[in-house]
């Protein structure tokens, strides 16, 4: 198998650059994957089932768009050889003409809106509230509690923002000192 000529190795990560040949899809219908063209060369990138906001940026590419994109290497399947290397995808760093929308991207950003629910950490205790606008700030539980925040109520708030993996909305990071 033939090792593509444009990549940079940091420690147990590699980063490629080509374009886009295409989304890999799952059998439910999501994206999964990237099939990346690396000077004639596939490669591809695997989206971890916790990777949402990974997911969620891969369906905003476009075919035959630059990229470039780090990874980790996979060990050989027990279920059959590879026609191709293929990497756990950890981030897409470049989207070469850079045609997404800052809405797309994490950025800072500030948000407001009325409190419309409470949402809770996986061990049950509120961490953030949901906007009417379909906003959620992500404040932790301790966060919270310090704000005193309460259904109802008009916020606003100012953080790093991604989209929400449903893709109506984004999520804050508000973090509460």
């Amino acid at each position: 198998m033939d090792r593509p000529r444009k990549y940079i190795m940091t420690d147990q990560y590699w980063e490629l650059q080509g374009t886009l040949a295409q989304p890999i899809y799952s059998p439910r219908g999501t994206v999964e994957g990237l099939m990346l063209d690396v000077d004639g060369i596939a490669v591809q990138f695997v989206i971890g089932k916790h990777e949402a906001h990974l997911a969620h940026l891969a369906l905003h590419l476009k075919q035959g768009q630059k990229l470039t994109l780090i990874g980790a290497l996979r060990k050989p399947s027990p279920k059959g050889e590879a026609e191709h290397e293929v990497y756990d995808l950890i981030e897409i760093v470049g989207r070469g003409d850079d045609s997404q929308s800052a809405e797309y991207t994490a950025s800072e950003k500030e948000i407001g809106g009325k409190i419309v629910r409470f949402n809770y950490a996986r061990h049950g205790e509120p961490n953030g509230v949901v906007l009417d606008t379909g906003d959620f700030i992500h404040t932790r539980p301790d966060g919270l509690r310090k704000l005193a925040w309460k259904l109802g109520d008009q916020v606003h708030a100012k953080g790093r923002v991604q989209p929400l993996a449903s893709g109506m909305g984004v999520v804050l990071e508000y973090p509460v000192k």
